[in-house]
């Protein structure tokens, strides 16, 4: 049983979480309304200010006071915490004096006092807001004291990001200020695979993981105790063969890149499964592709807006194939099924783009990030189609045994807070789903990124030649440049003509992502050239060498746009972090997928048209693509409150 609550109404018990409620659709759009009334962004903006300038008088106060002497106060602050909570039940002054004794130490033990839109962005997250905070401005610094106040009163803390690496990273970066305010952290990645060193890892005072990890592993904890309910948690926990669950409960979060992890990645649920015993052989896969092969694109069958259809002919055509078979292939709804995906195979999932081809196996790279999904597998036999494409050993077909949406796995959360450099664009978003207000907070010095304008090219072999001529002009200075390319065939083939022209340089991508901190940490030194997908585009700080400021700063290369605007907004601030120089460019062809048209007519518009019109349409686009998202998350959302509403009868779901 935990000490304190963050705030009230937590639920005390061996796995503490938030009970979802019921709400009809016509309470649902009421709160909305509610919320968006009641969340007065500039109200908070100005709460969080006055209180970051509390701190700082108070912080003047503790900057000469002996180790010894801070050590006493923060154990009577401790005590305070523990007594009334870390938000709503905590007088305001002991979280301001909590507040500077951990701003004072970690200037002291790890040389980074917080600034004071730092201090804005930590009071914001620990009252269960969404602190919008411009890329470079240190979230991971202002992280740590929501996370350090709320660990302190009693209450586990996970800190989600995106990536495995970036977990680990923070947690080893903080250690020290943790351990000197006697808390303990840990990090849970997918390379631990041991059940104990995964349950030592959330038994700290506040965890660093990511998303997917504690999605799987409150699945699995599911699964075992057989429901969610937190009485059957109670009873099941009193029974002899009552298995002890990974997690401590779903207490606080704080999410970090929350529009990657809450938006981007909630339109597809997590999954777990297992193997099943009774696979399909591998003649079944080859004799699918086989047929698929023999059918003609347009006459039977039709691609379109990312969807494989077989046509009335195609249908007939696989019927009068699978006559003399036997097994699955003679069922009209395993067959057209099967056959689909093995056309989706051939035509949706391209290597090097959407999977990996590595140690024998297909490896699924994650589009917002540009990383390998480790562990995750396309289902209904999607995999072994790609993987029999690709000649590999078939893996055992898997069936879902738990399933759950971002949606409702964050709403366990007793409190969550948020922070990320680019929410604006989905803060109704965002607060309608997650309940998450977004509170911009200014920079902490004004920021020197120049726009050298973009280019427009016909085609993509001019575009990439285009893209070396630039680079050559930028390295002649010194300056140091990072290329942001969307895939990894993309960033290979641009690294072959940096090879034919003669510039060294490294490339950061889903196969060298072993060498990723070795990368980051050279790509802002004199004279380098970095070549990155979308790994270098979220977490990363690329810190300036000696002299690199004095030339102008690092210069980023947009080479393609993302589906996402958010997403290129995230690669260009890798630059101009902090105060310090900075500059970008955007290079843009008419053969890329998101704007060009199947229209003859439409193509030769467009290819004569100005530049400034040429961005106006690829924003259009993204536009669109990001609508469509927003409704697949909203239909996701539908589909979970019906679900509810249907199984309320059985109590909580």
């Amino acid at each position: 049983m935990y000490s304190k609550t963050l705030k009230p109404g937590i639920l005390f018990g061996p796995y503490p979480e938030k009970q979802l409620p019921s709400e009809s659709s016509l309470d649902t759009a009421i709160l909305q309304g509610v919320r968006k009334v009641t969340a007065l962004p500039w109200l908070q903006h100005y709460r969080a200010k006055k209180f970051a300038t509390s701190v700082e008088i108070f912080g003047e106060l503790l900057a000469n006071e002996l180790p010894i002497e801070l050590m006493r106060r923060l154990k009577r602050l401790r005590e305070e915490l523990c007594l009334h909570g870390a938000s709503d039940g905590a007088d305001e002054q002991v979280l301001v004096e909590a507040f500077a004794v951990v701003r004072e130490l970690s200037g002291r033990i790890l040389n980074m006092r917080h600034y004071h839109n730092q201090i804005m962005g930590g009071w914001l997250i620990l009252n269960g807001m969404l602190a919008e905070m411009a890329t470079g401005e240190g979230k991971t610094l202002t992280a740590a004291l929501p996370a350090s106040i709320a660990a302190l009163a009693g209450t586990p803390v996970h800190v989600l990001t995106t990536n495995d690496y970036l977990a680990c990273r923070d947690a080893e970066q903080l250690s020290p200020l943790y351990a000197v305010l006697g808390l303990t952290v840990g990090s849970v990645t997918g390379e631990m695979e041991d059940p104990a060193v995964r349950r030592a890892g959330y038994a700290c005072d506040i965890t660093y993981t990511t998303n997917k990890q504690v999605g799987f592993d409150y699945l699995r904890d599911r699964t075992r105790t057989g429901s969610s309910s937190r009485l059957s948690r109670i009873i099941s926990a009193a029974m002899p063969e009552y298995s002890e669950p990974v997690l401590r409960g779903m207490c606080f979060g704080i999410v970090d890149e929350a529009d990657s992890v809450l938006i981007d990645e909630a339109r597809t649920p997590l999954k777990l499964s297992r193997q099943v015993a009774n696979s399909p052989p591998e003649e079944f896969y080859t004799a699918v592709l086989s047929l698929a092969d023999n059918l003609l694109i347009d006459k039977d069958y039709t691609v379109s807006a990312g969807r494989v259809d077989l046509t009335a002919k195609g249908k007939k055509l696989l019927k009068e194939s699978c006559e003399k078979n036997s097994g699955l292939l003679t069922r009209r709804r395993n067959r057209e099924e099967s056959v689909r995906l093995a056309l989706s195979a051939k035509h949706l999932y391209k290597r090097d783009e959407h999977y990996l081809v590595a140690d024998g196996k297909v490896h699924i790279i994650d589009p917002n990030t540009g990383r390998r999904m480790a562990g995750r597998t396309w289902e209904r036999g999607l995999h072994q189609l790609i993987e029999t494409r690709e000649g590999l050993d078939v893996s055992p077909f898997t069936e879902t045994i738990g399933k759950i949406s971002y949606q409702q796995l964050f709403s366990r959360y007793l409190s969550m807070g948020a922070m990320s450099g680019t929410a604006s664009q989905v803060k109704g978003e965002l607060l309608a789903i997650y309940r998450l207000p977004v509170v911009c907070v200014p920079c902490n010095q004004p920021l020197q990124r120049n726009n050298y304008g973009g280019k427009v090219f016909k085609t993509h072999e001019e575009k990439l030649l285009g893209i070396v001529e630039s680079v050559k002009e930028i390295h002649a200075t010194g300056r140091p440049v990072l290329i942001g390319t969307r895939t990894v065939s993309a960033s290979e083939e641009l690294s072959a003509l940096l090879d034919e022209a003669g510039f060294s340089h490294r490339v950061l991508n889903a196969r060298q992502d072993a060498d990723e901190a070795e990368v980051v940490g050279q790509a802002g030194q004199v004279g380098s050239i970095t070549i990155a997908t979308n790994m270098a585009g979220r977490g990363t700080d690329i810190s300036l060498g000696a002299g690199v400021a004095e030339l102008g700063g690092l210069h980023v290369i947009v080479s393609e746009h993302n589906d996402v605007y958010r997403l290129d907004r995230q690669l260009i601030g890798r630059c101009a972090r902090q105060g310090d120089p900075g500059s970008y460019q955007i290079f843009l062809c008419w053969d890329y997928q998101i704007v060009m048209s199947d229209n003859v007519r439409i193509q030769e518009v467009l290819l004569n048209i100005n530049n400034i019109a040429a961005f106006c349409c690829v924003r259009l686009a993204q536009y669109w693509q990001e609508l469509h998202q927003r409704r697949l998350r909203k239909r996701l959302t539908n589909s979970d409150q019906s679900l509810a509403v249907g199984l309320s009868f059985s109590g909580s779901g």
